[in-house]
């Protein structure tokens, strides 16, 4: 009873600050001109890559795909059935009708990244915004790195600022080598110190043929997924200690393909091997490297990618019969990311797949 009566105390102080958080906006949020206007142009040429895919879906057969009766074993039931929704690219949070979960109500911290600072790429929504929740609930104060979802981003603040935790809003492009040394350095201004690096921004779509790729699409999944990576790992490294530790998000098309992810499964195989490469490289500095491949999570990634039908039946070849909720992936990072859960784990790519026998 005691326990209880201290949660529901907790849950009120957290609606408190995040009340509090929004009146009192003010210059946590870096948004030059420059970095506007370079976003723009890019998601603009994602929706034209969409646009595109568009058309050949029309044009192609419907597939079928073997589902699952839905199981849930966790702290709460999570949703059974997605809606044929779909967003344009890079696809926005608050635009969903069935809204991922992200805030782990069932999920108590208990300090194991007291004091520490973390940036988490592609942090306004999705798997990332679920990872900076529980990151600020477990002690951490989080930069959030994002292309152009503002209103995504700003609600993800306002969460891990209810959480009691600092959190600066950090917009550009993952691709540009002085964006990412841009963005650990107003890390460094805001917290005094970097200890976690989450690499998780990504773009993907789908394609029915490897012919149907261009070049420009290839590149940009390339260079936003494995390149955005190298390139925040190579900034963040300088300023991490002993004891720091990047993660990287990976896939389970990492692990086994995807026929229609071509570029995207590559990246994710690249990611992996990524991880245990540099997991080698600088073990000798106290820093651990791993990484997280997740099976299908609801996020705001594949209504932004897929066509309608296949955003219904998403998730339903798994062995659990649904997709899973951000929330229940985030915990993996913060153990990983935990020095007194995690100091002798590094190189590791860490399945959360919804399968048996991911590896």
């Amino acid at each position: 009873m005691i326990q209880r009566k201290k949660m529901g105390a907790e849950k009120t102080k957290g609606r408190r600050a995040m009340a509090s958080s929004k009146a009192s906006r003010n210059t946590s949020s870096t948004r030059s001109p420059a970095a506007a206007g370079g976003t723009r142009a890019l998601v603009a040429r994602q929706r034209a890559i969409q646009r595109s895919q568009a058309v050949r879906d029309r044009a192609a057969p419907a597939k079928k795909t073997k589902a699952h009766r839905p199981v849930q074993a966790g702290a709460r039931r999570q949703p059974e059935r997605q809606t044929g929704e779909q967003l344009a690219k890079p696809g926005r949070e608050q635009d969903l009708k069935l809204r991922p979960r992200f805030t782990a109500p069932g999920y108590v911290g208990s300090g194991k990244l007291a004091g520490m600072a973390a940036i988490v790429t592609g942090g306004d929504s999705g798997i990332g915004r679920a990872v900076a929740v529980l990151f600020a609930r477990e002690g951490a104060d989080v930069a959030i790195v994002y292309l152009s979802e503002t209103a995504d981003a700003e609600e993800t603040r306002a969460h891990v600022e209810a959480e009691g935790r600092r959190c600066v809003l950090i917009r550009g492009d993952v691709r540009r080598t002085a964006f990412c040394e841009k963005a650990v350095a107003r890390t460094l201004k805001a917290f005094g110190r970097l200890d976690v690096l989450v690499n998780n921004a990504a773009f993907q779509m789908h394609a029915d043929r490897l012919e149907d790729l261009s070049d420009e699409r290839i590149d940009l999944t390339l260079q936003t997924n494995i390149g955005g990576y190298m390139r925040m790992a190579r900034a963040a490294l300088p300023h991490l200690g002993e004891g720091a530790s990047i993660i990287n998000n990976g896939s389970r098309t990492g692990l086994s393909g995807s026929a229609k992810l071509l570029d995207y499964s590559a990246t994710k195989g690249a990611i992996h091997a990524f991880t245990k490469a540099l997991a080698q490289n600088v073990i000798g500095r106290g820093i651990r490297v791993n990484a997280v491949a997740p099976g299908p999570v609801w996020t705001p990634l594949n209504p932004a990618d897929k066509p309608a039908a296949e955003v219904r039946r998403f998730g339903r070849e798994t062995a659990f019969g649904r997709p899973a909720q951000p929330e229940e992936l985030a915990p993996a990072f913060v153990f990983l990311a935990a020095p007194v859960c995690a100091s002798y784990i590094t190189g590791i790519v860490l399945p959360v797949t919804g399968d048996v026998g991911a590896i």
